[in-house]
């Protein structure tokens, strides 16, 4: 259970001391979604408690995780808030809930996915996030439509196929694997439906049709490098340049397109081969404002710390953890709030 712990990156204790909540620091990143996450998941539980403490976000070590999460089992906590890293196994989630549920703490999961299993063990668990293929889906219908109505500009050697390239974020993620099937598969189908030809992936050696970061954390580096790479031998002047970039997040577009913008494209519309990306960033609002980027599936970050806010409000208050979740979507087998995503295109 340690080592599951270690791999926690986000954990927020709510704490009882001298009859007042607390929230204590945050571990974790604070680019992108993840970022707007802590800072609205603040904003928003301060408006919702009458005497926040105002914690403060911070970063911490495996080790130090694993001391805070024992301490705060032990020393008062009513609430943990965390944002898993580990989701190939539910043994990190596990551990986490079993050691919550000997100290009648409520847990809240959120953003990355945990299954089912591991929040029906324990009556005071839940998740919150996104449905996980929904974002694959979106994209695969956004990238179809322009496609359809720029097919030709798009099909720079004239061959009647789309050749596209596809940058995964981590393997065994929920999120990536659906986002990596659903938006070729979804694009495919619309094309198709269209009279045109099912995408191709660019190398056709690639049994896998995916060019996945091998660090598992969806880097602007490592879609960059493919990038660079990829530009030295598919170009126009070849006649194989690659003609579409999918990205699993807006992280993975900016390093393609920084690539792009060295080989001599996507300075802006002008002259640019499609990229489309998940998350809608403020960095990739400002790339599909350029004319670099086409577009984004956006993460409603405000309506997701809404949803952190009030389950918590819940546990420190003594109700029950699911009560006003109503208006919510709700996972009919568990206790799973799924917030939606949106097509961002400027």
């Amino acid at each position: 259970m340690q080592r599951g712990l270690a791999q926690m990156r986000g954990l927020c204790c709510l704490r009882r001391r001298e009859a007042r909540r607390r929230t204590c620091r945050i571990a974790g990143g604070s680019g992108g979604v993840w970022g707007k996450m802590q800072m609205k998941r603040r904003e928003t539980y301060e408006k919702s408690t009458s005497d926040p403490s105002g914690g403060v976000p911070g970063t911490f070590s495996g080790g130090m995780r694993r001391q805070r999460f024992f301490r705060a089992c032990t020393k008062g906590a009513t609430c943990l808030i965390v944002n898993i890293v580990e989701t190939g196994s539910d043994d990190a989630a596990q551990g986490i809930v079993d050691k919550a549920k000997a100290a009648d703490i409520p847990v809240i999961f959120f953003n990355r996915e945990v299954s089912d299993a591991v929040v029906n063990s324990y009556e005071k668990c839940a998740f919150i996030g996104t449905d996980a293929a929904e974002a694959g889906h979106m994209q695969g219908q956004m990238i179809a439509d322009y496609l359809l109505a720029n097919y030709d500009d798009v099909d720079l050697n004239g061959d009647g196929t789309i050749s596209y390239v596809m940058f995964k974020g981590q393997n065994a993620n929920p999120e990536a694997e659906y986002r990596t099937q659903y938006a070729v598969e979804d694009c495919d189908a619309a094309l198709e439906a269209a009279g045109k030809p099912a995408l191709t992936f660019y190398d056709a050696n690639n049994a896998d049709k995916f060019l996945v970061d091998r660090n598992g954390t969806w880097s602007a580096q490592a879609s960059n490098e493919y990038m660079t790479t990829i530009l030295s031998e598919y170009t126009e002047a070849n006649n194989n340049m690659v003609e579409l970039v999918i990205c699993n997040n807006d992280g993975m577009a900016e390093g393609a397109i920084t690539a792009l913008k060295t080989a001599g494209y996507n300075a802006s519309a002008d002259k640019a081969i499609p990229v489309f990306g998940v998350d809608a960033t403020d960095a990739a609002k400002e790339l599909i404002a350029a004319g670099s980027m086409v577009g984004s599936i956006k993460q409603d970050a405000e309506g997701m710390a809404a949803a952190i806010a009030l389950l918590a409000k819940n546990a420190t208050s003594g109700a029950a953890l699911m009560d006003g979740t109503d208006s919510y979507n709700v996972d009919d087998a568990s206790a799973k709030i799924r917030i939606p995503y949106a097509v961002y295109t400027g």
